[in-house]
């Protein structure tokens, strides 16, 4: 006997596609225009799975989904919108939709989920998720085609405590998803804390994270607490995770691993329980094969990996995010401004080295420094220097190291603008330097530290020392015609 298949979208359009590939596809298909013939259906005890629109002439789904969840807790429902943004993906989740699909949708996929989801509601249940309104709130922007995954994991993601590994360039909001997490998941009542580990002195992280005792170390007159307690029953987002000393990764692991860590130099055992979300900038598995970063450790920490893409593959959300941006300045006091098509268009062919926070950074500037109601194109070129500065993926070939970091220091600069970034900057541009040319040195003289200062041309005691500093594992090998 076929599946019966409650189809509700008002656009005729749709509703005819999706009858012509289901009913191919070997399912009984009653499609309608309205929610008060898909309410009859439901609560009748027809159909067997229930494909509906959230915006219907006659009332909102999400209205009624929850009613439906509760006459029939078995029966399937699919949500397709054309409204793709990060809140109908949360709304679609916690009003217990099986999946969330954004319109324009793919045929394939749409079978794909209604066999899934078929064969799902035959197994036993778990227990209903939480319906909570979540206000009008919005912490992600954008509806292009690259956010629409992100969206999507993120619902699934919000009632688990799996731990999260975030991954993108800078500027690209990996804090804001660890928030979204936090805030409309199930730890949404607990504290979230989070810790840069690039902006915090290598000797300190330990204390930082699991706290210290009085008298663990010179200074340490009182106990203070860590990062971990303060977050504990909550979200602790570890961000830069890339940038964390060795000896703390093992001490991480650890307390992944047993679910409990000691105090900077405490003896007692102290339970954890805390949800974890990393983010780097940087390429883990590069900075494994240079010995930077436990192998075992990432594989704890990436448990379900988020890419956040950079703005440049996003470009039609930049009328939104843009848009997003002058609502935010004018609510802080700023007038009432608009951004002409050309100056949006011009937005959209740009790099954004420094992605949103270069794009927010920009917007808030203008806001501020031009008295013109609408922002013209010429304005926009003027401010981020375009034709004076080279284009991303030119084809000129590798840059030299002192382009590089000039180009390093610029991007970091921009990204925190107007502000300053934190103090070190010195110090931790020598790091991304000094770390990678001693590592892969080492790797090139098969870990032979003799060969390895020669080569560098420092002292032996010198290398070591670094070694040590940049907690550089040294993976001895010999090498071919060597």
């Amino acid at each position: 006997m076929s599946h019966v298949v409650l189809l509700a979208d008002d656009d005729a359009a749709i509703r005819m596609v999706l009858n012509q590939a289901l009913t191919r596809a070997g399912y009984e298909v009653r499609p309608t225009g309205n929610i008060s013939t898909m309410w009859n259906w439901v609560s009748r005890g027809e159909g067997d799975i229930l494909i509906t629109d959230v915006a219907m002439p006659d009332g909102n789904a999400f209205e009624v989904m929850p009613r439906i969840k509760k006459l029939r807790p078995d029966l399937p429902m699919i949500v397709m919108s054309a409204q793709n943004t990060f809140m109908t993906a949360i709304r679609a989740s916690e009003v217990g939709a099986y999946e969330y699909l954004p319109k324009p949708f793919d045929i394939t996929e749409v079978l794909s989920v209604v066999a899934r989801a078929l064969a799902d509601s035959r197994k036993p249940n778990s227990a209903e998720r939480k319906v909570e309104e979540t206000g009008e709130t919005m912490p992600l922007v954008g509806r292009s085609t690259a956010m629409q995954d992100i969206y999507r994991a993120l619902a699934r993601l919000m009632q688990t405590d799996l731990t999260v590994m975030i991954t993108g360039e800078s500027g690209t909001g990996k804090e804001l998803v660890a928030r979204a997490l936090h805030d409309f998941g199930k730890r949404r009542n607990g504290p979230f804390v989070a810790i840069n580990m690039a902006a915090i002195p290598r000797d300190l992280i330990e204390a930082e994270l699991f706290g210290h005792e009085k008298g663990a170390f010179t200074g340490a007159s009182t106990r203070s607490s860590g990062r971990f307690e303060q977050a504990e029953g909550g979200t602790l987002f570890l961000d830069e995770i890339g940038d964390m000393p060795m000896d703390a990764q093992t001490r991480l692991l650890r307390v992944l691993q047993e679910g409990e860590y000691t105090m900077v130099g405490g003896r007692n055992a102290i339970r954890t329980n805390v949800r974890i979300v990393a983010a780097t900038h940087r390429d883990l598995g590069q900075l494994i094969r240079q010995g930077l970063f436990r192998e075992d450790l990432y594989y704890r920490l990436n448990v379900v990996p988020i890419r956040l893409p950079p703005l440049r593959e996003r470009a039609d959300d930049i009328p939104d995010l843009v848009q997003h941006f002058l609502r935010l300045a004018e609510r802080d006091g700023e007038a009432s401004k608009s951004m002409s098509m050309d100056a949006i268009r011009l937005m959209q062919n740009y790099s954004w080295p420094g992605n949103i926070r270069e794009l927010e950074n920009l917007v808030r500037r203008l806001s501020a420094l031009y008295a013109d109601e609408q922002i013209s194109a010429e304005i926009v070129q003027n401010e981020l220097n375009i034709g004076d500065r080279p284009s991303a993926g030119n084809g000129a070939g590798p840059v030299d190291i002192s382009t590089a970091i000039e180009t390093h220091v610029g991007q970091i600069l921009r990204e925190y603008e107007p502000n300053l970034p934190p103090a070190g900057l010195y110090q931790r541009v020598l790091d991304k330097v000094e770390a990678p040319l001693i590592a892969m040195t080492l790797n090139a003289c098969g870990g032979n530290q003799i060969k390895a200062a020669d080569l560098l041309g420092v002292n032996r005691n010198t290398l070591r020392k670094k070694i040590r500093t940049h907690s550089i594992e040294i993976v001895k090998h010999s090498r071919r015609g060597g």
